[in-house]
């Protein structure tokens, strides 16, 4: 079987899916934290009344995510799951908490900048992309149209 296995024709190996949930739900809860100690006076692992209702409501969302495990960075996120009110609130706490974060969780932001240019990059190619089909069919329908008043 072994002598026989070189013959064969190699088999690609399964690509491995990153988990990005814990991640994520550790990096709001830790910019949340940041944000209400500065804006609300609280300490330590304590969050006011507020701010712990939306980041409860944050993580119950997050483990609903329509994209799975595979879930892009919320703040870059297409479709929102969060609700409009919600969204709007969780969107100004990470605005307003970013230059915080660089200070107390430098290595953590690094990688959150560095994981929303990638998401950014995707979306631009992802774009690029569509306006290219686009571009190709009023370019076959011009050429159509072309050909049909030549036959005339």
């Amino acid at each position: 079987m072994n002598f026989l296995s070189r013959f064969l024709p190699k088999k690609d190996k399964p690509v491995e899916i990153k988990n990005n949930i814990p991640k994520e739900k550790e990096n709001i809860k830790k910019t949340f934290a940041v944000y209400c100690h500065s804006h609300h006076g609280t300490e330590g692992a304590k969050l006011c009344a507020k701010c712990n209702g939306l980041l409860l409501t944050v993580m119950t969302k997050i483990d609903r995510c329509p994209y799975g495990i595979t879930k892009p960075i919320c703040d870059r996120c297409d479709r929102p799951c969060f609700g409009n009110a919600p969204t709007k609130e969780f969107l100004q706490i990470m605005d307003a908490a970013q230059t915080k974060m660089w200070l107390k969780h430098p290595i953590m932001a690094i990688k959150h900048k560095l994981a929303g240019m990638g998401a950014d990059y995707a979306k631009i190619k992802q774009q690029k992309k569509i306006d290219d089909k686009i571009k190709a069919k009023e370019k076959a329908a011009k050429n159509k149209t072309k050909n049909k008043k030549g036959k005339k």
